[in-house]
């Protein structure tokens, strides 16, 4: 090979490693700058998932307000993520009558569920995006009656009618009210968050949760 032919050789080397080497730089530049986006995007997200989980703790912790600002009607228990009504309600055997239970005791369940309408009105203006489950639960003594899940559930019935005839009513919007009845515990899974004094469950119980979806700022 000719020197003149190795010179040409080694300046077409130089400049194809030369292009090689401004390829390699670009593609690192264009690297750094697409990991750095991902990371700052990352962390935006993060920060905003921290900001809803903040927020969903926010709102979860409101519900324990009630037992400590209103512990007179509202026992709240952590192991079953339920409020027991602090009013002995217990209703005659058979029974899912308002009418028999007494004066005082109706009263007191007014004022419950004003307290619960307000709560959530309240929470609900302040988040608007939030909405909640409203669980009334009625329970029946282990007896020989042999309709005590359908007793459990009329008694639940008993007092959203109740309610309503008192004028207390939840924004469909805001709050879902559900009607159950867990029966006399027979049954598997309806036996959690009973009295070891059977007349003491003739009763209901309130679960509130705060339905999972869009939470606002």
């Amino acid at each position: 090979m000719s020197s003149e032919n190795k010179s040409f050789f080694w300046a077409s080397y130089a400049d194809l490693m030369t292009s090689l080497f401004f390829v390699m730089l670009t593609l690192f530049i264009v690297t750094i700058v697409a990991l750095n986006g991902a990371r700052i995007d990352a962390v935006e997200r993060s920060e905003e998932l921290q900001a809803k989980i903040d927020k969903a703790d926010e709102i979860n912790n409101a519900t324990r307000e009630l037992d400590s600002l209103h512990s007179n009607y509202f026992q709240y228990f952590p192991e079953y993520k339920k409020h027991k009504l602090g009013i002995t309600v217990s209703f005659p055997v058979n029974s899912a009558s308002m009418s028999n239970i007494p004066e005082q005791t109706k009263k007191d369940l007014k004022q419950t569920g004003q307290i619960l309408q307000k709560f959530i009105a309240k929470t609900t203006l302040n988040n608007p995006n939030i909405q909640y489950l409203l669980i009334i639960e009625g329970q029946a003594s282990k007896d020989n009656y042999t309709r005590n899940y359908e007793l459990s559930y009329e008694r639940a019935l008993s007092l959203k009618r109740f309610w309503e005839e008192s004028g207390i009513l939840f924004n469909d919007k805001n709050c879902e009210v559900l009607i159950c009845g867990s029966g006399d515990g027979r049954l598997s899974g309806t036996g959690l968050m009973r009295e070891e004094i059977e007349v003491l469950n003739q009763r209901f119980l309130i679960h509130i949760l705060p339905k999972p979806g869009k939470i606002g700022d």
